[in-house]
C-alpha cells in the first residue's frame, strides 16, 4: 500500500491481491509494482535477445518477455534464461508443447490462454510442466483474440466479454488445483482496457497485470498508456505492467518507471523537475534538461534535481529537490543542495557541475548519511 500519512491527499490505496512469485520477484500482495517489458528479435538469435533483454534489465526492467512460438526457440530460450539477470516468461500461444518446453528450459512463468491450447488432457499436462519446474502463468486476455463463442454472445470486442473470458480461463486453472497466475485483460481502447480492468478487479483476487495492448509509438503509445495505466493504478488496481510501444523495448520499461514515479508507486533513478522555458531563462533549459537525462541514466538511487530557468519558480521548486539549479543573470544562476541555497556557478560549467552534485548525492544517500528530498 502506498499511503503518505503527512499528504494524505497523495495517497493510493492499492486492490488487496493474492501473491504469486514470478522467479524471484514476487507480484501482487502488497509487493512493488513490477515493471515489465518484451523482446522483439527472433528468440532463435540467442545472442541478440540476451543482449535485449540485458539493456532492458540494465534500465530497470523486473521481468522480460520471450516468444516462443516453434520448437527452436524453445530450445534456445534456455540458453536465454540461463544468461538472463531477470525472470523470464515465456509467450505461448495454442500450442501447448511449447508452454511445456517453456517450462522445462526454465521460464519463470508462461503467458497463456488455457481454453486456447485444446483438449483438458493438453492443460493438465502444461499445469503438471509449470508445477514441476515452479513456473506461474499469466492468463492474457486480448481484445482483438477473443473466442468466437463469446464474439457470438456479445457481438463485438467489449468488457464484459472479456472479463468474462478471463474468468472462464481462470477458472480451467482453478478446477486443476493451480493457483499461481495472474490476469490481464489488454485492449488497444483506453475506455474499454480501463472499464475491463475495473470489473475484473471486483470478481477476483489475482494479480493484475496492466497493459494497454497495441498502444502505438513512441510519443502517442506513451500518452495513451500514461492516462489508460495511470488511471487505473491512481484506483489502486495492478499489480505488475508492461507499456507496449512500438520502440526499443528499453524505452518501454523509461516509460513505465515514469508512470510509477508519477504516482509516488516506484521510485528509481533521478526525477527532473524542470520548467518548458519561456523568455525569462537565464540558460537553454531545453538543451540543458536534455544533456542530463543522458548524462544521469546511469544513476538508479531514486532522487530529485530541479532544473528552472529564472528566479520565479526556481528558489521554490529547489526547496523540494535533493540538487537544483535556478538560473540568474550574467551568465550564471544558483546551485541548490538538499533543498538550500549553495553556491553560485557558471551557465558554462553548469552542467558538469550538476552531475558531479547529483553523483555525490547518491552516493551519500544510498551510504545512509541523507535521505532524499522527495522520498514519498
Amino acid at each position: 500500500m502506498s499511503v503518505n500519512p503527512i499528504r494524505p491527499w497523495r495517497s493510493i490505496h492499492r486492490r488487496t491481491s493474492r501473491q504469486i512469485m514470478v522467479g524471484d520477484v514476487p507480484v501482487g500482495g502488497g509487493a512493488p509494482i513490477s515493471v515489465q517489458t518484451m523482446t522483439n528479435t527472433a528468440t532463435t538469435d540467442v545472442a541478440a535477445t540476451v543482449a535485449q533483454v540485458q539493456a532492458a534489465a540494465e534500465a530497470g526492467a523486473d521481468i522480460v518477455r520471450v516468444s516462443v512460438p516453434d520448437e527452436a526457440s524453445s530450445k534456445a530460450l534456455k540458453e536465454i534464461v540461463r544468461e538472463s539477470p531477470v525472470p523470464i516468461v515465456a509467450d505461448i500461444h495454442f500450442h501447448y508443447k511449447r508452454g511445456i518446453e517453456s517450462a522445462e528450459a526454465g521460464a519463470a512463468c508462461l503467458r497463456i490462454n488455457p481454453g486456447n491450447i485444446g483438449k483438458p488432457d493438453r492443460v493438465r499436462e502444461v499445469i503438471a510442466a509449470a508445477r514441476d519446474h515452479g513456473c506461474s502463468m499469466r492468463i492474457g486476455v486480448n481484445a482483438g483474440s477473443l473466442e468466437k463463442h463469446l464474439l457470438e454472445k456479445y457481438g463485438e470486442p467489449c468488457p464484459d466479454a472479456m472479463v468474462e473470458s478471463g474468468m472462464e480461463h481462470m477458472r480451467i486453472l482453478q478446477d486443476n488445483d493451480f493457483h499461481e497466475f495472474k490476469i490481464s485483460v489488454k485492449a488497444s481502447d483506453v475506455f474499454m482496457a480501463a472499464a475491463a480492468y475495473q470489473q475484473l478487479a471486483d470478481q477476483c483476487d489475482a494479480p493484475i497485470h496492466l497493459g494497454i495492448t497495441e498502444a502505438g509509438g513512441l510519443m502517442s503509445g506513451t500518452i495513451k498508456s500514461a492516462i489508460g495505466l495511470g488511471n487505473l493504478l491512481w484506483m489502486g488496481i495492478g499489480d505488475t505492467l508492461r507499456v507496449s510501444l512500438s520502440a526499443d523495448p528499453v524505452e518501454e520499461v523509461k516509460v513505465g518507471y515514469e508512470i510509477l514515479k508519477s504516482l509516488g508507486l516506484r521510485h528509481r533513478g533521478v526525477n527532473i523537475i524542470s520548467c518548458p522555458s519561456c523568455a525569462r531563462q537565464g540558460f537553454d533549459v531545453i538543451k540543458t534538461v536534455e544533456v542530463l537525462e543522458k548524462r544521469l541514466e546511469h544513476i538508479k538511487t531514486p532522487m530529485s534535481l530541479s532544473i528552472i530557468g529564472c528566479v520565479v519558480n526556481g528558489p521554490g521548486e529547489a526547496l523540494m529537490t535533493d540538487v537544483g539549479f535556478t538560473g540568474g543573470g550574467a551568465g550564471s544562476g544558483m546551485v541548490y543542495l538538499a533543498g538550500k541555497a549553495s553556491h553560485k556557478m557558471t551557465n558554462e560549467r553548469m552542467i558538469d557541475h550538476i552531475v558531479e552534485e547529483v553523483e555525490k548525492r547518491a552516493a551519500e544517500i544510498e551510504a545512509g548519511e541523507a535521505e532524499p528530498q522527495a522520498a514519498e
